[in-house]
């Protein structure tokens, strides 16, 4: 296991005075079996009023208002997680998993109900899709997940500048490059086409293969994906890895929609600039 601190600065610039602003931010780490939350805080400035809640799908999210004026709004988040690593091996119960048992699966839970159904941002491409099929008529769902999986990282290349954060699958493919959040996307359409319960999982990834103690990188904030065959198993088809404990989970949705660090609708300024950064540094 490895405890990290993670510091994630966001907001906007604007061009003239924002009088108003209310936000929604997902930027805490999330609590389960895999990660114990030490501590988690998120700064606003300028102050503003807030309060913490879960989502639909059992995020984090910080609900704020700034109701004086303003040209710029900072949101900070500064979390102490440890991350344990999860079971993602071959098991026999996710390898052995059978098609017939997933429809009665879907029937009786809303969770994996939520992860069959395809969004406009996950419509697969064609010829995803058709591959897709193919594995899901030889293999197992565990199995074709995987297989999907491997084979978008096989043909996409990571690129930053190609796709935008409105961007979908389907442009993604004709490109063939794209960043974390498009890789997702496609696999989560292939699998959710062939029956396979699939969700977007947002959260950071430490750089480093084996981090350094004390050493403060750049992380960045990154997306994969769990699907379901018999038990949810998290894989990152990015970077052609199971999740191990460099990656730290924030987010769990249905596409990026769901999962946005950031989100709201201001009064004032009509011109708005993003801006993101992220550190991490690992702690024990």
């Amino acid at each position: 296991m490895k405890r990290y601190r993670v510091v994630h600065t966001t907001g906007f610039k604007y061009s003239g005075v924002v009088v108003t602003s209310y936000n929604e931010a997902r930027m805490l780490p999330a609590r389960d079996e895999t990660q114990l939350v030490f501590s988690g805080k998120i700064d606003i400035t300028p102050n503003g009023s807030s309060h913490e809640y879960s989502d639909y799908f059992g995020t984090r999210t910080i609900f704020f208002e700034v109701l004086e004026p303003h040209h710029e709004l900072t949101i900070t988040s500064t979390s102490l997680v440890e991350v344990r690593p999860s079971d993602h091996k071959t098991t026999l119960a996710n390898a052995n998993y059978q098609w017939g048992a997933l429809p009665k699966a879907i029937a009786s839970s809303l969770e994996l109900t939520d992860g069959i159904a395809l969004t406009r941002r996950t419509s697969p491409p064609s010829e995803l899709l058709k591959f897709a099929k193919k594995c899901a008529a030889e293999l197992s769902p565990y199995d074709t997940s995987l297989a999907v999986m491997k084979f978008i990282h096989s043909k996409m290349t990571y690129l930053h500048g190609e796709t935008g954060v409105h961007s979908i699958a389907t442009e993604a493919w004709t490109k063939k490059r794209g960043v974390c959040q498009d890789f997702t996307h496609l696999a989560l359409g292939a699998l959710r086409s062939v029956g396979i319960p699939a969700r977007y999982v947002s959260g950071y990834l430490h750089p480093a293969l084996e981090p350094a103690i004390g050493d403060k990188v750049v992380g960045e904030s990154h997306a994969w994906v769990e699907f379901y065959a018999g038990s949810w198993v998290a894989y990152d088809p990015t970077n052609d890895v199971f999740i191990e404990d460099r990656h730290i989970v924030v987010a769990h949705g249905r596409d990026y929609n769901d999962v946005a660090p950031l989100r709201g609708v201001y009064a004032g300024s009509t011109d708005s600039e993003l801006f993101v950064s992220v550190e991490i540094t690992r702690e024990a």
